[in-house]
């Protein structure tokens, strides 16, 4: 298993066009992934990520969604196949907000520019911004346990977002939300993928939230997860959370939903 890192890529400027042409920040090619104990976890698994694409998983629990995206990060070896990261910067949001309790939402967003040696005045320009773009500007001063929880996850997505990233990796961010907070975060998740373009790979139990945020859903079985649905969905960027009540969205989700039903 190899993870190469492409120090010429760049991201894209359009989110709604993706060029099928344009070589992918992130592939899998035939990945397992058996662990020390005999669980084998993936089985065969192939996927392009391009630039400008936003690409969800959707599948049972324990079918391997989040070690995709642990191999994705090089957090984990493959132990077959090949997973090839064309990025020169990834970020990752995980289920929790797992902020710094003792810094302010600032500091924790400046964190990531610290670690890279980036000047004080440099990054907290940018971690302004950065909570500026997620809706928490006059926050900044908060200590994460006066935030709410949608709020943290703003401040965990605006962290993410100060490293300017090629690839964007995303494991259940919105699943300990109240229904309202998370639907209102999927909003502001699509019009920050659609100003930032970049590639996006998301993990959701949902498949209605895999279908209003992606351009395309793919679905795995059980373990040994293997890809057994890819779909493409036909609307453009940015969506208005009225798309959700649209025929042709409840087809897709029921399609989906049964093809999870058949692999599960």
């Amino acid at each position: 298993m190899s993870i190469t890192i492409d120090s010429t890529a760049a991201p894209s400027t359009a989110a709604t066009a993706v060029d099928a042409t344009t070589a992918p920040t992130l592939a899998f090619t035939d990945v397992a992934k058996v662990f020390a104990t005999g669980t084998r976890a993936l089985e065969g698994v192939s996927i392009d990520v391009r630039p400008g694409e936003f690409v969800s998983v959707v599948g049972p629990s324990g079918c391997g969604k989040s070690t995709l995206l642990r191999l994705a990060a090089g957090l984990d070896d493959a132990t077959e196949g090949v997973v090839d990261v064309r990025a020169d910067t990834t970020s990752f949001v995980f289920q929790e907000a797992t902020l710094l309790e003792w810094r302010t939402a600032q500091r924790n967003v400046e964190l990531v520019g610290e670690l890279a040696g980036v000047g004080a005045a440099e990054r907290r320009r940018r971690a302004a911004e950065a909570l500026d773009l997620v809706g928490l500007k006059g926050f900044e001063n908060q200590h994460p346990r006066a935030l709410s929880g949608g709020m943290r996850m703003r401040v965990s997505i605006a962290r993410a977002l100060v490293a300017e990233p090629q690839l964007a990796l995303f494991d259940e961010p919105f699943g300990a939300l109240d229904e309202i907070t998370r639907l209102k975060m999927q909003t502001e998740l699509q019009r920050l993928f659609q100003l930032k373009g970049f590639a996006a790979m998301f993990i959701t139990h949902s498949i209605s939230e895999a279908v209003y945020l992606s351009s395309r859903v793919l679905v795995m079985s059980g373990r040994p997860g293997r890809i057994v649905d890819d779909i493409e969905l036909p609307w453009s960027y940015p969506r208005s959370p009225e798309l959700r009540y649209e025929p042709e969205f409840g087809r897709i989700v029921g399609h989906l939903s049964h093809a999870l039903e058949a692999h599960s």
